[in-house]
């Protein structure tokens, strides 16, 4: 399994480099374009019009899987370098792994962050706001809860996995 997953790994690599390219964008304008001055010559039927439907169908349904897969990955590859950069860097270590929160409380954190911009910016000014340490406890307990939430998660994972009999091995 895992050498079937690299294979599509790297076949899907492959081919969302190569249908990125602007060269390809022109083969394809030009199969339209070639598409549709033969409509004329096969009296613009049915089979004519079947013939662009079910190919553009096919190559959508094919790439949006292809293309879903590079992008996770990209993306995934993002959040570790981020990650890294924030666990050698002065940054707050609490920010790792917020992508797995759900959408409000990530809207949450998007106002908790503009508050602390807009303090730190007031501060570099002159003025100092007195609310810093209220939205950090917020910024914690978000936090805490996301870990709560991975740890029932992991335990109810690892649950399922005694039950089913299967061994896990050590990392």
């Amino acid at each position: 399994m895992a050498r079937l997953t690299h294979i599509f790994t790297r076949f899907a690599v492959v081919v969302s480099e190569w249908t990125g390219k602007p060269a390809i964008f022109v083969l394809a304008l030009f199969s339209v374009i070639l598409w549709g001055a033969t409509g004329p010559i096969f009296d613009y039927s049915d089979t004519w019009q079947l013939v662009i439907n079910t190919s553009t169908t096919i190559v959508t349904f094919l790439m949006v899987f292809l293309l879903q897969n590079a992008q996770t990955r990209d993306t995934r590859a993002i959040q570790a370098k981020l990650n890294e950069l924030i666990l050698t860097s002065a940054a707050e270590n609490r920010f790792i792994g917020i992508e797995n929160l759900d959408e409000e409380d990530l809207r949450h954190l998007d106002r908790l962050v503009e508050k602390a911009a807009k303090r730190h910016q007031e501060k570099h000014d002159g003025k100092e706001d007195e609310g810093g340490e209220r939205n950090e406890a917020v910024i914690a307990k978000s936090v805490v809860k996301q870990k709560r939430r991975r740890v029932s998660r992991t335990a109810s994972t690892g649950n399922q996995s005694k039950k089913a009999g299967s061994s896990r091995k050590p990392a």
